[in-house]
């Protein structure tokens, strides 16, 4: 399939799959296991689409404030995942990412991470970039805390500080911004994400709950998105 204008990095809020079990009697958890297939419907599709940069909300900074028994399991799944989808991830040439805070993270969990964005680091078809334990004010705080010890150091002045040095010390560094932002779940909010990167951003949202996320929605965002005039604060 062939689109004129197609965006260069994709982010996504997979949101709904607690409610999405719970309309369906089941476990808040048996709803973020039923989003994997969602998860790598939007993978398979962003490479067939020409999407370099691939960027999920997994776990925020604020999901710790859920029940013990969801945010266990959901840490369990994370690790589960990453060693059973290696071998895919590989296959397709995907290099994996992980950004937020990983020090609050198990050890296993950290190592399962380490390990798949080593074994991936050369893969050139999709960066697939995934945000645990992130949120977009701790991150401009760990960037803020960065360029004050450079300062402290005598290497810049205040004055020096530019929107390119900021970008440069977030978790996202390196990457460009996202061109278009989903978020599924029905809420129209950005929930602490990717603050700083999104700032022309184009947004999409549905009320399908992420393990409902369709090709075919898939497909309509990025229709949707070739229509959109991005003026980046300018007139055209």
């Amino acid at each position: 399939m062939e689109h004129l204008l197609i965006p260069k990095h994709l982010s996504i809020i997979m949101d709904g799959n607690g409610r999405w079990a719970e309309k369906k009697n089941l476990p808040r958890f048996e709803g973020h296991k039923a989003g994997l297939k969602a998860v790598r419907m939007v993978t398979s599709e962003s490479i067939k689409a020409g999407i370099k940069y691939l960027t999920l909300y997994a776990f925020s900074t604020e999901n710790w404030k859920r029940p013990q028994e969801e945010v266990s399991s959901l840490m369990n799944l994370f690790q589960e995942i990453i060693e059973k989808e290696k071998k895919d991830l590989l296959d397709n040439r995907i290099k994996v990412m992980f950004i937020g805070q990983r020090e609050k993270l198990s050890l296993p969990l950290r190592l399962a991470m380490t390990n798949i964005e080593e074994e991936t680091k050369h893969n050139s078809n999709l960066v697939l970039n995934i945000a645990i334990n992130y949120g977009g004010r701790a991150e401009l705080c760990s960037a803020l805390k960065s360029i004050g010890e450079i300062i402290l150091q005598g290497n810049i002045v205040p004055s020096q500080i530019t929107q390119n040095l900021i970008s440069e010390h977030l978790f996202t560094a390196g990457l460009p911004d996202p061109d278009l932002l989903i978020r599924t779940g029905g809420e129209l909010r950005i929930s602490n994400f990717l603050l700083w990167q999104i700032a022309y951003t184009e947004l999409w949202f549905t009320k399908t709950f992420w393990p409902d996320f369709s090709k075919k929605q898939f497909w309509q965002a990025i229709n949707d998105y070739e229509k959109r005039v991005r003026k980046f604060g300018g007139k055209i």
